[in-house]
């Protein structure tokens, strides 16, 4: 019978001490270790230990959530290149966009990437609302979550309005000069808020550096905060909610 020499059982136990400085628990065979792994491991803690069944149908769900976060991240990731090649300034703002249609490149791949996705992000969100609304999935204990849903969907539709001036073309240029005539008609603060979003009377530079501030920036860091909670709450209101 022949025993490992030195070299090998000090690599085996370098070896092991390895795996377990990575994977701290065994392989998960019982309850108990699964349970262990899940709570131990920085990624899967944040799921369930235990999924209930209509949670894994994708007709339940659709997994228009999940489509949304992702929609989410493609926007991030293209709006970031495209922010590499955009000026915000009325004497160049429509130049660069030209120039990343046909200079730039994949900058036409990638803007068409940003704006379809802008599209199919509030098209999600607006059905995953409705997935949400039709299973009662905002009845106690997840009324908190479902206002954190509808400030996600308000958010979603301001970082739409806020990217459609960028462009700085006529259809953008008007656009936004009507949403922002509308907003003097809010309650209590209309004429504040229509001054504010303008940067003054009327559509100018200081209306494009506020959108592009709000869009980039603003609403984006807001949107990602809320997400988290989102999530972290549907976590501890033990995870997708069953049928009603």
């Amino acid at each position: 019978m022949s025993f490992p020499g030195p070299g090998a059982l000090m690599r085996y136990v370098k070896e092991s001490q390895v795996w377990r400085s990575l994977f701290r628990q065994p392989y998960p065979t019982t309850s108990r270790t699964r349970a262990l792994a899940v709570m131990n491991n920085v990624f899967l803690h944040l799921h369930p230990v235990r999924v209930k069944r209509h949670a894994v149908r994708y007709t339940y769900t659709f997994c228009l959530g999940g489509i949304s976060f992702f929609l989410f991240l493609a926007l991030t990731v293209t709006g970031v290149y495209l922010m590499f090649f955009y000026v915000p300034s009325v004497t160049r703002a429509y130049q660069d966009i030209q120039s990343i249609g046909t200079s730039v490149a994949f900058g036409s791949l990638v803007r068409n990437m940003h704006r379809w996705a802008a599209h199919l992000m509030v098209l999600t969100v607006f059905l995953h609302m409705m997935r949400v609304f039709y299973h009662g999935a905002y009845k106690p204990p997840r009324q908190f979550n479902w206002v954190v849903g509808v400030v996600l969907l308000f958010l979603t539709l301001m970082l739409s309005f806020t990217g459609y001036l960028l462009p700085w073309d006529q259809i953008a240029f008007w656009a936004i000069t009507v949403g922002t005539q509308m907003a003097q008609y809010a309650p209590l603060l209309g004429s504040e808020s229509s001054f504010f979003l303008l940067g003054g009377i009327e559509v100018g530079q200081g209306t494009l550096i506020r959108f592009y501030v709000l869009h980039v920036i603003a609403f984006p860091l807001l949107a990602a905060i809320f997400m988290v909670v989102h999530f972290w709450r549907i976590r501890k209101d033990g995870g997708i909610s069953g049928p009603v």
